[in-house]
């Protein structure tokens, strides 16, 4: 039918003339023409209980005036959960009227209710209430619709299908109407679910008058497209900035020469060092660090790791036949390196598992002012690496990216020569080619075109078969200052473009190295980069996060996204130019009537006006101010309540810490010597005092801007001078709370989890020196609630005793005591059911943490 779409357009009306009929079969071809279109991912995503209550989001339709209604209207929008959160108790929208009466949907996350979306109007529980499960509010948006009904008098509430009545008094009315948090005075909300909201529509008489789709990319306004009435944002995440730009969710400094690993299955992300194994989780966005017990474990300069679900996390060195296993029950690695610390032969070499075979492959590398195209195998039966004698045309190369597959690998770019030598002639490679296990076979596939820039890749990449594409992270080799940036290609021809924004990537050839994952239940891609200094003898650890698909954003890249021609579109343009040429002659050469003129009004479109949010200091809430938090994210707020954290370099960062630190916690300071030793060991004594004296004079001034704070070395050590009744320091709460377990109550532990709740103690603080106080806290507070769950009966308040239960789990998931507390609370509450559940989900993640069973039955733990 589409193809006869001109002839069906000329035959409808046979007295067109000849032009008009040439201007509509062009307009008709403009429909049939194939279009490609990538789908765009668009909306807000709303933070809550995971930060301050300052930081949470809103969204205010009404940010400059209420929306009046005489007649019947419909609020309706999509809505969905974002994954990895363990609170999503709050607000999804709240509407208040002018008799402030407020009409509230909420999601009630305790265990007792049946249906946890539940409309509440006034200090009521309305007739409506419904529910979504969880799993499918993460994977699908749900369009929900409140029609407000004047004739019938009646609220109408639409979701997942089902309709929801409750009669209620309507009239001519004014309301706000906000979204997650808000401060409407009276009725100010802080509780928000980690949701996310789009395609708001507001309809009076079924005619729409308001639409926001929320497809902004950033700012603090979200365009209303009919009426320009825009709507006002606070904290905003916009879904599609998250598309478009990389994330840092980790930065860390560690000892020695690090390596990396991910576990697809469980979103890992491991960071192998000398002295632990730091694991960062993608779904809950934590880091958990676990000390060897086998003691310090060597990292060879150019070792490399890999994670399989078959084999665990094993840490390798080609050179040697190294290979080590970790043990994640005891935490120890079964083998290590004693000799000296020689650097490897095969720098940035490309690995794969291959489990046909039950080998590990390494394909590459460099070393010595070498390329090499070996592919060596290492066989798990027999312990042995072995060459491979393989056949096919292959370059010498390293800085390539790799895509394993069930058959072998894909192999792409990277730099070398065709001899090998370095001398000879090396340069950047951009073919992409296959490695065939079975035969051990190298074909190479086809070469892309890198345009006017050269470049080089990061050490994976991510393979879709089943869309025959794949994603790799690109960098400029031949600069310090580089930048990550991401390419979609295809497998089946040399075209490819640039998705998401770039990733400052500091390139030193082989003390540099990146690699790229994907989560597949998260959806998101995950870019780990490393750079170790040797004269430090530390590694610098960053990892970025990228929600997919990437969209393109060409106003980040310093080069031109490529494309390929699709000729079919080329010629169908060319077409449609002829015939819009031929038509106009025909017109113009035309002899017709003389036709009176018209004034056509020119019609001004008035650009509607922006609603900005001010954010002022003096509405800043007085318990910021003169403020310090230490859980979570490090902050500090000054005396106007300004955030001045980002004025801390990371030697006056870590300085301060220090002070700080030996001061609340100890009393007694810290020594000159201490802080030398620990931010200037690779100083001469002269220059270790003067950078001393130096970061110390800054810190001071940077301290000016609070008030009753200051360092002092009258005992002769470093001391933080404070005043607690004027500073506020989360960390000194915390150890009020603590120092005393005899004396903690209910009260004391709430304040304790609004403490706790920011997040890990330093949780972006990567120091040695920090290691042991962090384990000490987070035994403490598992300690104390634990403490005050054993001085109660669980016919006490068995709901209390779940939730202490739950804020032990957020620092040990594995925690037997909690979870006994949890299933004897819920089996006296008569949820046997949800015991059982909880008891075998215990039992499955203790299983995969220490890789044997949990030696208690069900009855053992309900005693």
């Amino acid at each position: 039918m589409e193809g006869d779409l001109p002839n069906l357009l000329i035959l409808a009306r046979p007295d067109m003339t000849m032009g008009l009929k040439f201007y509509l079969t062009c307009f008709a071809f403009l429909f049939i023409t194939p279009k490609i279109t990538n789908a765009q991912y668009y909306g807000l995503c709303f933070t809550g209980h995971e930060t301050i209550q300052e930081k949470r989001t809103g969204l205010d339709l009404t940010a400059a005036d209420p929306l009046c209604f005489n007649n019947t209207f419909e609020l309706s929008f999509d809505f969905s959960f974002m994954t990895g959160h363990t609170d999503y108790f709050g607000y999804i929208f709240r509407i208040v009227d002018q008799e402030k009466r407020n009409i509230d949907l909420i999601y009630d996350k305790s265990l007792e209710a049946k249906n946890h979306l539940k409309l509440v109007i006034g200090d009521k529980m309305s007739n409506i209430e419904f529910d979504i499960k969880l799993d499918k509010l993460f994977k699908n948006w749900y369009n929900i619709k409140l029609r407000f009904d004047q004739e019938k008098q009646e609220l109408v509430l639409t979701a997942d299908g089902k309709v929801y009545r409750e009669k209620i008094p309507l009239k001519k009315n004014c309301y706000r109407i906000c979204f997650g948090a808000n401060n409407y005075k009276e009725h100010e909300v802080k509780d928000v679910p980690p949701m996310k909201i789009k395609e708001i529509k507001i309809t009076e008489d079924d005619k729409l008058t308001h639409h926001w789709p929320l497809n902004e990319y950033t700012g603090l306004s979200a365009t209303e497209k009919i009426k320009g009435k825009n709507a006002g944002v606070i904290n905003p995440n916009w879904i599609r900035k998250m598309h478009i730009e990389w994330e840092l969710v980790k930065s860390a400094e560690v000892a020695g020469s690090a390596s990396v690993a991910f576990d697809g299955d469980r979103e890992r992300v491991f960071v192998v060092t000398e002295k632990s194994l730091q694991t960062y989780d993608v779904k809950t966005e934590k880091t958990t660090i676990s000390d060897y017990k086998s003691g310090l474990q060597p990292m060879l300069y150019g070792n490399q790791s890999i994670y399989q679900n078959e084999l665990g996390l094993l840490n390798f060195y080609v050179d040697f036949s190294l290979m080590s296993g970790f043990n994640f029950s005891n935490n120890t690695w079964d083998s290590k390196y004693t000799g000296e610390n020689v650097p490897t032969n095969f720098w940035h070499l490309n690995k794969f598992y291959s489990a046909d075979d039950n080998s590990l492959y390494f394909i590459g590398g460099y070393g010595h002012y070498n390329y090499k195209r070996d592919v060596q195998r290492y066989h798990f039966k027999d312990k042995k690496l072995s060459s491979v004698k393989t056949s096919g045309d292959f370059t010498p190369r390293y800085l390539a990216a790799l895509g394993a597959t069930k058959n072998g690998a894909y192999i792409l770019g990277g730099y070398g020569s065709t001899t090998g030598q370095q001398i000879l002639n090396p340069k950047n490679l951009y073919d992409l080619s296959f490695y065939d296990v079975e035969h051990k076979t190298f074909k190479k596939l086809f070469e892309l075109n890198p345009g006017k820039e050269e470049f080089a890749f990061a050490n994976s990449m991510v393979i879709d078969e089943k869309e025959q594409s794949f994603y790799a992270l690109t960098f400029v080799n031949h600069i310090f200052n580089s930048s990550l940036a991401m390419i979609k290609g295809s497998l089946k021809n040399p075209s490819y473009e640039f998705v998401g924004s770039r990733i400052p990537y500091t390139f030193h050839d082989i003390s540099s190295f990146a690699d790229l994952y994907y989560c597949k239940v998260s959806k998101k891609f995950v870019a780990v980069l490393l750079y170790y200094d040797q004269k430090a003898n530390s590694s610098s650890v960053k990892i970025y996060t990228l929600h997919a698909p990437p969209e393109i954003q060409q106003a980040v890249h310093n080069t031109p996204p490529r494309f390929t021609i699709n000729w079919y579109m080329v010629i169908s343009g060319a077409l449609i130019l002829c015939m819009l040429y031929l038509g106009y002659k025909r017109i113009r050469n035309k002899k017709t009537l003389a036709k009176p003129s018209v004034k056509v009004p020119v019609i001004t479109l008035k650009e509607p006006e922006l609603v900005n949010i001010k954010q002022e200091n003096t509405d800043m809430p007085d318990d910021i101010r003169n403020t310090m938090f230490l859980f979570g994210d490090l902050q500090l707020f000054d005396r106007e309540g300004k955030d001045i954290t980002k004025l801390f370099t990371p030697v006056i960062k870590e300085l301060f810490l220090l002070i700080l630190l030996f001061t609340v916690r100890w009393g007694r300071g810290v020594s000159s010597e201490k802080l030398e030793e620990i931010l200037w060991a690779d100083k001469s004594v002269g220059s270790a005092r003067n950078n001393r004296s130096v970061s110390i004079a800054k810190l001071k001034l940077l301290l000016e801007s609070m008030d009753s704070c200051e360092i002092s070395k009258e005992t002769g050590y470093w001391k933080m001078l404070i005043d607690y009744d004027k500073i506020r320091i989360d960390y000194k709460e915390y150890l009020n709370i603590v120092k005393s377990k005899t004396d903690i109550n209910k009260n004391k532990i709430i304040d304790l989890t609004k403490i706790v709740s920011r997040g890990g103690f330093l949780s972006n603080a990567e120091y040695s020196w920090l290691d042991p106080l962090k384990y000490e806290i987070s035994n403490e507070i598992i300690d104390t609630y634990l403490h005050m769950a054993a001085s109660m009966k669980i016919s006490d308040d068995p709901e209390f005793l779940i939730s202490l239960a739950d804020c032990v789990f957020n620092f040990d998931p594995v925690n037997e005591e909690a979870m006994a507390i949890k299933c004897q609370a819920l089996v006296f509450l008569g949820k046997h059911s949800l015991a059982k559940s909880i008891f075998e989900n215990f039992n499955k993640e203790y299983k995969a943490i220490y890789a044997e069973s949990f030696n208690k039955t069900f009855q053992e733990i309900l005693g």
